[in-house]
């Protein structure tokens, strides 16, 4: 297929086999490792990917990194991360427009199914729409963790999506991976709460990924986060149809947001002298 795949990964032997499974029918992986101390290059080596490695830094700088050294096989990069898994329908949509040459959109945003407790969490976990699919040249990206792009032309939304399996190492690991999250989170959100906010008509955008940017920026001055995340994903975004499960992922985004809030709190107060 004249589509090459970018995977990043750290310690992921148990997610990547059948990562590397879902994507058989691509001949060119590039799998970009951060030293990882288990056997996850042994198996992508194995499953046929070519290999590189950097010590990972954030999120912006690793992806860019990618993008500017490593040598891809054909124009079009789908970016998938080792506890997701491509699906027939998505490969055959992004194999379609990387043979189109009359499509004029360099980048393609691309929603996941999150799975948790053996469910699609459809409500509480929407798709969503993030950058995966993408002509290297033309796209950047920026912040610290959960990075937007900066697209140098038009851009589009697939029809097809990602299976994401967001808790694969367990609960623990999670809660360890949004500890280092929302230290970033909070680090990032103070840099933008100084810019200003002067996006406002962003906020009612009719383009999800405009939208979202700019509700994120917004989001980073409203007070009563965690409770106002809660009441988002459970009450607005209907979250109580997914059950237990629903419930369970709801409450442990409103803990994440609590997280970034005092971690903003506790370096406003260090930077201004004071104890913590």
């Amino acid at each position: 297929m004249s589509v090459s795949i970018l995977v990043l990964t750290l310690n992921e032997e148990n997610n990547l086999p059948a990562c590397m499974a879902s994507m058989g029918r691509f001949d060119d992986v590039v799998v970009l490792d951060s030293f990882s101390s288990d056997g996850t290059v042994k198996i992508a080596e194995e499953g046929g990917a070519r290999v590189m490695q950097r010590r990972f830094d954030n999120w912006a700088a690793h992806q860019n990194w990618a993008l500017e050294h490593i040598t891809f096989k054909h124009p079009w990069v789908f970016y998938i991360d080792a506890d997701e898994r491509m699906t027939d329908e998505l490969a055959a949509e992004i194999q379609a427009i990387a043979e189109d040459p009359t499509r004029s959109e360099v980048a393609f945003y691309c929603g996941r199914r999150n799975m948790f407790m053996g469910k699609w969490i459809k409500h509480a976990m929407p798709p969503g729409s993030i950058m995966r699919f993408f002509k290297p040249p033309c796209i950047r990206f920026e912040r610290l963790v959960n990075p937007t792009p900066v697209i140098n032309g038009p851009h589009g939304y697939l029809q097809g999506q990602l299976l994401h399996y967001n808790f694969s190492k367990g609960l623990t690991e999670w809660i360890e991976k949004h500890n280092k999250y929302s230290l970033m989170e909070a680090m990032q959100g103070l840099k933008e709460r100084a810019a200003g906010f002067s996006d406002g008509g962003s906020v009612l955008s009719r383009d999800p990924a405009v939208r979202r940017k700019a509700l994120k920026a917004l989001s980073f001055r409203m007070p009563l986060r965690p409770l106002l995340k809660f009441l988002y994903l459970y009450i607005v975004n209907r979250g109580f149809l997914d059950g237990r499960a629903g419930l369970t992922y709801c409450v442990l985004q409103s803990i994440y947001e609590y997280m970034i809030v005092i971690k903003m709190q506790e370096l406003q107060r260090r930077e201004n002298g004071l104890p913590i």
